[in-house]
């Protein structure tokens, strides 16, 4: 049998040798290049041949998602999204306004296997890499359903980027690309749990997009027990690679620090986060920003969140020493927002039938 072609996950050069093996010319590339970033499906690219987009379709895969369910926030306007992929997984995007712009949070895997204790998305492990097209989909879809352009993308969502590094890189391209979508890496931050080697290899792809690093403890015996890749890279070594990625690229790097009631959010752990990051970046002079989150309370993982006030007494430390620290402003907390609960809930109904 022969493997469909994902259309979807090829940049313009690429179509372009696609439609020259096929026997078409190569301005057909350009045609359905733009069209299939709006979101159109092969078929109904009406400037085509009927005979071709038949043949496309019976050619092509159409990895385009679809929205299984949506769940809009009463207090914010939030949407979280559970979209449908072409073999039947699930995965999560987030739809939140802001006045900058509109930002969609993204998911990269269908599940996760970095096995982080405080996430839900872990639960199960990792089923597969998101595509290339699969990536780019979730805010075509998204732009689609709500009518309103995205201008911001945070790969926050499932999985772990660093994980899936080519099929990223590959949507990072595709989603900046002029006839295409037109996000600029500026307004791209991709989050990773500390895969050093991909840190290393994403300081020399030239990609002016933002690091956020989730650190979430100061110490490795502490990091340890919740983030289990801390065994593979501990701390020294992945802030050596955010060294390195700093002098690189120039780009500031985030640090995301979950807190977690009774385990890393006392005031000792905010003296401790603010030794540590200062010591190792003083020699390179890198900006230090700590971003701050309340642990979203997953069944599974028995975490409970502090107050409001220790969070911010904890914030206030930081500042003290220095550091600049904001608490992320929780939106869509009365649809779950954070990821891998929606999906989590759908995975449950389906063991239940």
């Amino acid at each position: 049998m022969t493997t469909k072609v994902d259309l979807l996950s090829l940049l313009p050069t690429e179509l372009e040798e696609y439609f020259v093996s096929i026997g078409e010319p190569k301005f057909r590339a350009k045609q359905v290049f733009a069209r299939l970033h709006k979101g159109e499906r092969i078929g109904e690219i009406t400037n085509l041949s009927k005979a071709l987009r038949e043949k496309l379709v019976n050619e092509t895969l159409d990895t385009l998602p679809t929205v299984e369910e949506k769940l809009v926030s009463k207090i914010d306007g939030t949407v979280k999204y559970l979209f449908r992929l072409h073999d039947g997984a699930c995965i999560e995007s987030v739809f939140m306004r802001y006045k900058h712009g509109n930002t969609l949070c993204i998911s990269s895997q269908v599940g996760c296997r970095m096995g982080c204790k405080f996430c839900a998305s872990t639960i199960g492990g990792r089923v597969r890499n998101l595509y290339p097209s699969e990536l780019l989909g979730q805010v075509i879809a998204a732009q689609l359903d709500s009518g309103e352009r995205i201008s911001n993308i945070v790969m926050m969502g499932i999985g772990e980027p660093l994980d899936n590094y080519d099929n990223v890189i590959k949507f990072l391209k595709l989603v900046n690309h002029p006839d295409g979508l037109n996000i600029g890496y500026r307004h791209i931050s991709l989050s990773t749990c500390g895969v050093v080697d991909g840190i290393y290899r994403l300081a020399e792809e030239d990609l002016p997009i933002t690091l956020s690093i989730s650190l979430h403890a100061s110490d490795d015996e502490k990091r340890s027990e919740i983030m289990p890749i801390n065994n593979k890279w501990n701390i020294d070594s992945l802030l050596s690679a955010c060294r390195s990625y700093y002098r690189t690229t120039g780009r500031r790097i985030s640090f995301e620090y979950t807190l977690i009631s009774g385990k890393n959010d006392s005031e000792s752990d905010a003296n401790k986060l603010a030794a540590l990051l200062i010591s190792a970046f003083r020699s390179c002079g890198a900006p230090i920003h700590v971003n701050l989150i309340r642990v979203n309370e997953v069944e599974e993982t028995g975490f409970r969140k502090g107050s409001v006030e220790s969070v911010n007494a904890f914030a206030k430390t930081l500042e003290r020493r220095g550091i600049t620290a904001t608490v992320r402003r929780r939106l869509g907390s009365d649809v779950n927002a954070a990821c891998g609960q929606l999906r989590r809930s759908n995975m449950k109904k389906d063991e239940e039938e």
